[in-house]
């Protein structure tokens, strides 16, 4: 009941003023069964907007962290985050990723809407990220299509780091379902799952026209986080007098 009453009475019509988000495709996403909608990640407004204007409900996978702060505020937050029907996944340690793909084939079996991001993070730079096969398998077990979208001016609007959004318009754009049935059975191949995910990434790029990065977006963050206090080590800034 709460998700619904965010959307249509408490946030959707907010986030709606703010980003005026102009919508292509949305005859795309199947109006009844279980379907997975891929998307890029550039804000953390993107966890709100999509459901926003889709005409179902969705289940996003979510980091654990927006679920476990501490005192009353924590509560809250997480409190919200469930309501907005977001799914708490831990994604650190190597059984993460079979955390992640359990609770959201739970979701899938209830013939729902799943929401994901097959970078794994949110893109720190406006570039598009190498997908990681999580989404692949998901579609493998569960038998279900596969929904390109693109989130388009959503890090112009609220970049990383900001965390009152621009007003600014944004576009949201769904491709059409990716049906990958003739690959059923085969979700232990590791071939077959790059293949799959590089066909979901190609689609999003193909609707988003984002510069495309063959590289984990994790992986590049570590490293340019790393550069940078290596950066610091060497030249200390130096206090003001």
């Amino acid at each position: 009941m709460f998700y619904y009453l965010l959307k249509y009475v408490l946030l959707g019509p907010l986030l709606r003023l703010v980003f005026r988000p102009r919508i292509e495709g949305l005859e795309h996403v199947p109006s009844t069964g279980a379907a997975i909608v891929a998307g890029n990640h550039l804000s953390f407004s993107d966890h709100f907007l999509m459901p926003a204007v889709l005409k179902r409900r969705i289940t996003f996978l979510a980091k654990a962290e927006y679920f476990t702060g501490p005192g009353i505020r924590g509560r809250l937050v997480a409190t919200f985050f469930r309501s907005a029907g977001q799914i708490p996944v831990d994604r650190s340690g190597k059984d993460a990723g079979q955390a992640a793909i359990r609770e959201g084939l739970g979701v899938l079996s209830k013939d729902e809407l799943l929401g994901i991001y097959p970078e794994g993070t949110r893109s720190h730079d406006g570039r598009l990220y190498k997908g990681k096969v999580g989404v692949a398998v998901m579609a493998l077990r569960a038998g279900v299509p596969v929904v390109p979208c693109a989130m388009i001016g959503t890090f112009e609007a609220q970049p990383p780091g900001r965390k009152i959004p621009r007003f600014h318009p944004v576009k949201i754009r769904f491709g059409k379902p990716l049906d990958f049935s003739r690959y059923a059975g085969m979700e232990g191949e590791k071939a077959i799952l790059r293949a799959i995910t590089d066909e979901i990434m190609y689609a999003i790029l193909t609707l988003s026209e984002q510069e495309y990065v063959d590289r984990y977006a994790a992986v590049v963050k570590a490293e340019e986080a790393e550069q940078a206090a290596e950066r610091e080590r060497r030249f200390p800034r130096m206090p003001l007098s």
